[in-house]
C-alpha cells in the first residue's frame, strides 16, 4: 500500500539484509523465525521457499496475518512489514526463485511435492534509518538525557499503508 517510489525504497533498505524475521501467531502466541528473500525486486509483495508440512503454513492459514521485521544494525536500518500470508504453489515462480542457496534446504528438489512458496502482501509498515555515525547517535542520545526534554534525533522514521 505504497507508491512505485516508496516500494524501491523499502526494497534498497531490505534487499541486502535478505534474512527477516516472519512473526505468525501460534495458538495467539507471537512466533518468529527466519526467513530468506528469494526475489531480485520488490512490488509490495514477498516470496520465500517453505515447506507444505511446515508449522508457520498451519499457522498462516489459521490467521494468515503476519509481520516481518528486517535488520541492519551496522548500517542503523530497521523495517517492519505487515500484511497477508498466503501458500502458494505455483511451478513457474519455484522454477524462477529457485538457487543454490534454496537447494540447500530441500535436498529433493524443487519438484518435490513439499516445496512451495509462502507469499507475503505487505499491508502496512514503518523503517528506521540512522542518517549518522554511531558516535553520532550516542552524542544525540547524551545530549538528550542533558536536556530531559528532548529527544535524540537519530534519522529517519516513516510509516505507510494501514
Amino acid at each position: 500500500m505504497s507508491s512505485p517510489e516508496h516500494k524501491q525504497k523499502i526494497w534498497k533498505m531490505i534487499k541486502d539484509i535478505k534474512v527477516g524475521m516472519l512473526v505468525t501467531l501460534d495458538n495467539d502466541t507471537p512466533r518468529a523465525r527466519p526467513m530468506h528473500l528469494v526475489q531480485d525486486e520488490y512490488d509490495g509483495t514477498l516470496w520465500f521457499f517453505t515447506r507444505r508440512s511446515a508449522e508457520k503454513v498451519f499457522e498462516t492459514e489459521s490467521d494468515h496475518d503476519v509481520c516481518l521485521s528486517f535488520s541492519d544494525q551496522e548500517d542503523g536500518v530497521y523495517v517492519s512489514l505487515s500484511g497477508k500470508a498466503n501458500l502458494i504453489d505455483n511451478r513457474e515462480l519455484i522454477e524462477k526463485y529457485w538457487n543454490p542457496f534454496i537447494a540447500a534446504w530441500f535436498p529433493e528438489g524443487k519438484d518435490d511435492p513439499d516445496v512451495a512458496l509462502l507469499e507475503i502482501k505487505v499491508e502496512m509498515g514503518e523503517h528506521w534509518k540512522a542518517k549518522e555515525s554511531k558516535t553520532f547517535q550516542l552524542y544525540e542520545i547524551a545530549k538528550a538525557n542533558l536536556k530531559k526534554d528532548a529527544t535524540p534525533n537519530l534519522g529517519e522514521n516513516e510509516k505507510f499503508g494501514g
